[in-house]
Parts: C-alpha cells; structure tokens; sequence
C-alpha cells in the first residue's frame, strides 16, 4: 500500500509538471523551471520523469522569446497537433458540445474552481492540472479515457521532432497499459474519426427527411 500511494503521488507531480510545460510559455513559467526540475529530480526513476525532465531542461535552455515562437509554431499553426482531447474524437461535430459540458461536470463534481483561463475544458493542460491537484482519480480517468487522443498527439509531435513529444509521452507513461505501437493501433482502439457537421444545415432534431 505504501508503495502505491507514492506511486500515485508521483504520478501527480509528473501531471502537474507536465500541465505547466504543455501550456503557452511565459514569464511564470521561466522562473518556476528550476522548481519543476528539482520536484522530479526527487521522484523514483521511471519512463515517465525522464522523458518529462528533458523537456524541462529543454525549456529551461532556451530564452523565452524562442520558446513562445516555438509553441505556437507546435500547436497554434495546425490542428494536426491539437491540444484539446476531445477535438482528436469528436472534431468539430456537434457531440463535441456534450463531451465539453461533461469535462465541466467533473470538474463542477470535485469542489474545486477550476480556471479555464479562456481555454476549452478539455485543454490538455487544464485537464492535467486538475488530475495533479483536484481530483486525481477522476483526472485520472479523463486522461485515460481519451488516451487515444494523447497517443495520437504523441506522435503528431514525434513527426515534428520537437522536445514537445517526450512531455507528451510523459502523461501516458503514468496511464495503465502499454502505448500503441503506431497509429493503426491507435485507431483500432478509437473508432471511426469524426465527422465534420459543424456549419452544416442540419435537420432538428427528431425530424426525418
């Protein structure tokens, strides 16, 4: 038992580290890196710490004009590498809207006020914040039920080559199973992607053709 609970709790710093990295970089972010390094530094060597390490001493090696650059070159410029978990299996279909208001649910059910700061609530990095300090388990089980979406992105940033990839890989280091292979086993687990509907015509609801 002991061992388990402080299996967990590193898996909250590794949550909240990476929720601090994956987000937009700014001048908190700058001072609090040698913070983020020395509270893994602390944890008990696994996948999930090293991977997350490199990418803080990535960050921290940079001047922050270049990391700001960087990120929005990574994640602003192409949908292929969205950061919201929901838009990988629902895109912009008119489900998403019900899968938006149950991340809201969960976090309305934790007791905790959860700042979006503008952000969608299936923000990777609010969703991640919220399993490190909220709610783990129901964090937790976010995280895991869209672990396609996380794998996905995983390897969007693989191809892109960018120190991004390894926070990424990070989080689902801390997810039960083994990561999928490659896409194809990706999308077996996940379905069908979405259909585009957003800004169609649709029928309302109940009515037939």
């Amino acid at each position: 038992m002991i061992r388990r609970r402080g299996h967990a709790a590193g898996h909250r710093v590794v949550h909240q580290v990476a929720s601090w990295c994956l987000d937009y970089p700014d001048g908190a972010l700058a001072e609090r890196l040698p913070q983020l390094g020395a509270a893994l530094a602390e944890q008990p060597p696994s996948d999930a710490v090293t991977r997350l390490s490199a990418l803080v001493d990535h960050l921290a090696g940079r001047p922050l004009a270049d990391l700001q650059r960087d990120y929005v070159d990574v994640f602003d410029l192409s949908r292929e590498r969205a950061l919201h978990l929901s838009y990988w299996t629902d895109g912009d279909t008119r489900r998403r809207g019900e899968v938006l208001a149950r991340f809201k649910a969960a976090y309305r059910a934790s007791g905790f006020v959860v700042d979006l700061r503008g952000e969608l609530p299936d923000h990777l990095p609010t969703v991640l914040e919220f399993a490190a300090v909220a709610d783990p388990a129901a964090g937790v089980a976010l995280l895991q039920e869209y672990r396609a979406s996380l794998e996905l992105l995983r390897f969007a940033l693989l191809d892109l080559g960018t120190p991004y990839a390894g926070g990424v890989a990070a989080v689902c280091a801390t997810l039960p199973g083994e990561s999928p292979p490659d896409r194809a086993a990706v999308h077996a687990q996940a379905g069908p992607p979405p259909v585009e509907t957003v800004g169609l015509e649709l029928l309302p609801y109940g009515s037939r053709p």
